[in-house]
């Protein structure tokens, strides 16, 4: 074999490793990309009387919204309503608020395979007080990233509520499924009239520490598996081909070769 023969092969052998090497790389660059961009899912399941003491759920929920916002400010629905309000309506407004509040939340994280210490699961209870006898209303629960944006993550059913009674507590328990990427999130309850949509109370970090920091991913992200093979697809539905196997047949190529000459 004459010395340029050598050279060149060498050359050929360095060209196909680092194509294929940039073709892996694309490849995992692209799913990331898609997986922190993607839509979010999560499932519900609704216990809305007798709190944890329930056995089964009333009603199971599936949701899903646009891709988890991480930055930019973290604006309340109470931020929003006390900017649009007048000063004089502003009064008016606070005394209305009053006639509602959280007394309490109480969160439970589960839901952790890989052991990492963060959970796809969250299990919500919370009860809402008010100062009249009874009153029909609904919850809309927000996460926030990293001290990010409040991104909704699920909605309650209609629930009736009792004066001040300690009796109507409603819990929620959601599964994360996609779209949450892993870190510390904080946790926001807003309150809402279940009749006219108005805006009634919320309960949030600034209430309770307990809501915030909460070390959480998707289902996901919990247990990733190293066992499916990376693919990489060909335009016109022409199927797919695995990165490993384009590196074998490279080698083999090149082994021939060398014992050819």
């Amino acid at each position: 074999m004459s010395r340029k023969t050598s050279r060149d092969e060498y050359r050929l052998s360095q060209g196909l490793i680092a194509a294929v090497y940039l073709l892996l790389l694309g490849v995992l660059t692209i799913a990331t990309a898609s997986a922190e961009t993607a839509e979010r899912s999560s499932s519900s399941k609704h216990f809305i009387e007798g709190g944890r003491t329930t056995t089964s759920a009333e009603v199971e929920t599936i949701d899903r919204f646009a891709p988890l916002a991480t930055e930019g400010g973290r604006q309340r629905t109470a931020d929003a309503a006390k900017s649009n309000e007048s000063a004089a309506s502003q009064g008016v407004a606070a005394a209305s608020a009053n006639d509602f509040w959280i007394f309490d939340a109480d969160i439970v994280l589960f839901g952790d395979d890989d052991r990492d210490g963060y959970f796809y699961g969250v299990d919500v209870l919370f009860d809402a007080d008010t100062i009249w006898s009874s009153a029909d209303v609904y919850g809309v629960l927000y996460l926030s990233y990293q001290g990010g944006p409040w991104n909704e993550y699920a909605v309650t059913e209609d629930f009736r509520i009792f004066g001040a009674s300690a009796d109507d507590e409603y819990v929620i328990v959601t599964e994360l499924q996609s779209g949450y990427l892993t870190g510390d999130y904080d946790l926001l309850i807003e309150l809402f009239d279940a009749d006219t949509g108005e805006f009634l109370t919320d309960f949030g970090p600034e209430s309770d520490s307990g809501l915030s920091i909460l070390p959480l991913e998707d289902f996901n992200r919990d247990a990733p598996r190293f066992d499916t093979p990376v693919t990489v697809s060909r335009g016109g539905g022409g199927g797919s081909v695995g990165i490993w196997l384009l590196l074998a047949l490279a080698f083999t190529w090149l082994r021939t070769r060398r014992s050819g000459v």
